[in-house]
């Protein structure tokens, strides 16, 4: 099970650090929708594309991941962030998010990127209140039938502030760490691919935990 995770860089100056990082031993992650953002961090060192829009925000993306063969994060979306909430309506959650992400990788393999690219995020947080949440959590063993590596994003999200409401308020960001690990050692336990998460020591820790258990 991985941690991976970078920020967007969008401007020169950070660039550099980008390269910079490049010259250690480790994955490089950059967080973006647009092609063009994507296409420069790869050149001074990113070596994976997390896109939260799974291509439907640029439709240049799918021909650069195409053609640069990097792996790509292909998130279920359905919507920007000042409308998504709005879009947040569904009937059988785990079941339709797994259907539109099986219809994100059908279009993206017919515009050529290999199937073997592809690393799927079933979007927690994004057109979701977090009941959904729950339900895809739930169910995140059903995602095995897509095929492809899973990559789950939970760190301190509001469904963890929501669950652990202190009765007047939502439990502060700062304060779901634990939530957080809790959720982890669980993808851990299913054996999913990789999480996002703030803080990568303790993760780590909770995912060597659960192996060392596991083991006979």
């Amino acid at each position: 099970m991985r941690v991976l995770g970078l920020p967007e860089f969008l401007h020169k100056p950070k660039r550099t650090v980008l390269r910079a990082l490049s010259d250690y031993d480790t994955v490089l992650s950059i967080d973006t929708m647009r092609a063009e953002v994507a296409e420069e961090a790869i050149a001074v060192g990113a070596s994976i594309v997390n896109d939260v829009s799974g291509g439907l925000a640029d439709s240049d993306m799918s021909r650069l991941i195409a053609d640069v063969r990097v792996p790509y994060v292909v998130m279920h979306w359905r919507g920007f962030s000042d409308s998504m909430q709005k879009l947040a309506v569904y009937e059988v959650t785990a079941k339709e998010v797994r259907h539109e992400l099986a219809e994100r990788i059908e279009k993206l393999t017919k515009a050529g990127v290999e199937i073997d690219q592809l690393i799927l995020d079933p979007g927690l947080g994004f057109a979701k209140e977090p009941d959904h949440n729950w339900d895809v959590l739930q169910a995140i063993e059903s995602f095995e039938k897509l095929q492809r590596p899973l990559l789950v994003g939970a760190s301190r999200k509001r469904f963890l502030g929501t669950l652990l409401n202190d009765g007047d308020r939502d439990r502060d960001v700062k304060e779901r760490e634990a939530a957080t690990i809790a959720v982890t050692t669980m993808l851990a336990e299913r054996k999913v691919w990789g999480v996002r998460v703030h803080n990568v020591r303790d993760s780590r820790d909770a995912i060597e935990v659960v192996t060392r258990w596991g083991k006979k």
